[in-house]
């Protein structure tokens, strides 16, 4: 009796010292934790070296300062694409000019596009060309340096809508669809323009009766490639080359995959050359025929 008293004894008391073990390990880890988050604390807000600190009255005025500052900053216009007078408010597909000479102007609508534009530009660049470029408004704010190095080198830009809606538009719509384009192109670039493509060519859903009233020039096309169709690069190239001097193509560089206008571009500009067309922007070749006579229009 006496031994198994003696064996409770001795499991109780060893059971007190593991209790007592548990309980400093317990307390240790809780003091630990409590100085490293305060430490933590301290140096996710800064506390910990006061020579870093932001005063907490001057943080909010830093941040709007800054966000002010680069509002702010809107680049001076020094570039605009404009249409010669008498095509203000005028919707044009082509010009005639009285020359033995061949012109062609090369366009390219729905951009600017993350990888296509830049490869556009290379082969315009390497064959010495400079093009017009119908920017949609939405494309332009998710690639701006896309857009910039449209400008930079040296080609025309025209507004092609916000959104690329094909729907009926109320005025205020239109005027949404046409003003916050020319505004991102400006913030973006710093270009100026009145040159405006409606998207699909329509001409009766409010668009381009608001451009119309706003004196800007409705730019349309004499050859379509259709690229946006994603037809063989064949025919692409086909659709591309059946144009007349004074005449206005139209491609894209976005708005999708358009890796056949890119396979076709280098012979669409091989072919027309052969044909014996020299390459120029949509306003150059507005003041060619401005020079000569009046323009040959559509209006509505």
């Amino acid at each position: 009796m006496k031994t198994r008293i003696k064996k409770v004894k001795t499991k109780k008391s060893f059971f007190l010292r593991r209790l007592l073990l548990i309980s400093i390990i317990i307390s240790t880890s809780v003091l630990t934790y409590t100085l490293l988050t305060r430490q933590n604390q301290q140096e996710a807000f800064g506390k910990g070296d006061s020579s870093n600190q932001v005063p907490a009255n001057t943080l909010s005025s830093t941040v709007f300062n800054e966000t002010h500052h680069s509002q702010a900053l809107v680049p001076e216009s020094k570039i605009s694409f404009h249409a010669p007078s008498n095509f203000a408010g005028t919707v044009v597909h082509d010009v005639k000019l009285n020359t033995t000479e061949k012109y062609v102007a090369l366009t390219f609508d729905d951009g600017p596009w993350h990888n296509s534009t830049e490869q556009v530009l290379k082969i315009l660049r390497q064959n010495h060309i400079k093009a017009t470029f119908f920017m949609i408004g939405q494309n332009v704010k998710a690639y701006p340096q896309q857009a910039k190095n449209v400008l930079a080198e040296g080609h025309a830009i025209g507004n092609h809508t916000w959104h690329h809606w094909y729907m009926h538009m109320n005025p205020q719509l239109a005027a949404s669809e046409i003003e916050s384009t020319a505004d991102i192109i400006y913030q973006t670039t710093g270009a100026k323009t009145t040159l405006f493509r409606p998207p699909g060519g329509i001409l009766n859903n409010g668009l381009v009766e608001y451009a119309k009233n706003q004196n800007h020039s409705t730019i349309l096309w004499s050859a379509d490639s259709e690229d946006y169709r994603i037809p063989s690069v064949s025919t692409l190239i086909k659709r591309a080359t059946k144009v007349a001097p004074g005449g206005i193509v139209l491609m894209h560089d976005g708005g999708g995959n358009r890796s056949h206008t890119v396979t076709a571009l280098p012979q669409i500009i091989s072919k027309l050359r052969q044909q014996g067309y020299k390459f120029v922007t949509v306003p150059e070749l507005l003041e060619m025929q401005n020079k000569e006579q009046p323009p040959i229009t559509v209006k509505n």
